[in-house]
């Protein structure tokens, strides 16, 4: 049975893709150090006979005894609070993490998956954006240690494969969110559910008219999952094109929550993008995927695990 390394595995999105892979027969290697990982995320897959776990820093040699299919490269910060915070690992992450994690695809003759990012794009000056778009980034703005880190990701990885012949794969994920999301985040589903459970103001940058395209994290799951084992080396976007703006988001969660928070207004942060929506048409076509779980349905899920997170009853 196939071998796969999901490194970045006890995070939010990684600890989902192991049990995607375990659920589909996978013998699953997990690897992460904790920067932004969690090892409660993965606590319940210790002691199944085909997962391991391996506490490394992909910035580091890897080495991995044995035959290995897949690797998965998702080891990043991917809130601005973590890479605002470690702003040199994030770099590092994306190019010194994704170059070993490249020679080890090369080494093993595995297929690679590198998570990118719709961060890619910037402050868009095309809406909605589509993978042929180059982007609009300030590679020296406080954001640009995580946008340029994923943007040499994306070149490094077509270097080993137009060089090397490596197979590899490039995914987009656009803003994800569901159960396992840290509470103090700093992302603003995370942000609002728990401003709202506390009954605390909930802070909404600028006015509002931000917007977001907010994709629940089986949705995303199942997109990787056929982009893996799809024939396209180039990028695909894959997220929800349900756009929605801050202040609509700020009161659906109020909503569902039945908070009695009030909403407050801060200074938008700097070179926070002011629309944000994938054009999808090409996941559609190439792999035959699309959302299916709606945002009020991923929201209430979100928020019971929010609650269990936070002891509320």
């Amino acid at each position: 049975m196939a071998r796969v390394l999901i490194t970045g595995g006890a995070g939010f999105l990684g600890s989902h893709l192991c049990e995607r892979f375990l659920r589909e027969g996978y013998d699953v290697v997990c690897m992460d150090n904790f920067i932004t990982g969690n090892p409660d995320n993965i606590a319940h897959l210790i002691g199944n006979p085909k997962f391991q776990f391996i506490k490394h820093d992909v910035t580091e040699y890897i080495y991995l005894a044995g035959e290995l299919d897949h690797i998965l490269h998702f080891a990043s910060p991917a809130s601005p609070i973590d890479y605002m915070k470690v702003p040199i690992q994030t770099l590092k992450v994306g190019s010194l993490g994704t170059h070993k994690a490249l020679g080890l695809a090369k080494a093993k003759q595995a297929r690679f998956l590198i998570a990118s990012t719709s961060e890619v794009y910037g402050d868009p000056l095309v809406h909605p954006q589509e993978e042929s778009y180059w982007g609009n980034v300030n590679p020296i703005g406080v954001r640009g240690v995580y946008d340029e880190a994923k943007r040499f990701s994306e070149a490094m990885t077509m270097a080993y494969h137009r060089y090397h012949g490596v197979e590899t794969r490039i995914l987009r994920i656009f803003n994800t969110y569901g159960p396992r999301m840290r509470i103090e985040d700093g992302r603003a589903i995370p942000a609002f559910l728990s401003q709202a459970l506390r009954g605390e103001p909930m802070t909404v940058f600028g006015d509002g008219s931000q917007t977001r395209s907010v994709c629940y994290v089986d949705d995303l799951v199942e997109g990787i999952y056929r982009l893996l084992l799809s024939n396209e080396t180039e990028p695909v976007n894959i997220g929800n094109p349900d756009e929605i703006t801050m202040l609509q988001l700020a009161q659906e969660i109020k909503e569902i929550t039945g908070s009695k928070s009030e909403i407050v207004f801060k200074p938008l942060p700097q070179d926070d993008p002011k629309i944000r929506q994938p054009n999808i048409e090409k996941a559609k076509r190439v792999l035959g995927w699309e959302p299916r779980v709606h945002r009020s349905e991923g929201l209430v899920k979100t928020m019971e695990y929010f609650k269990k997170a936070m002891g509320i009853a």
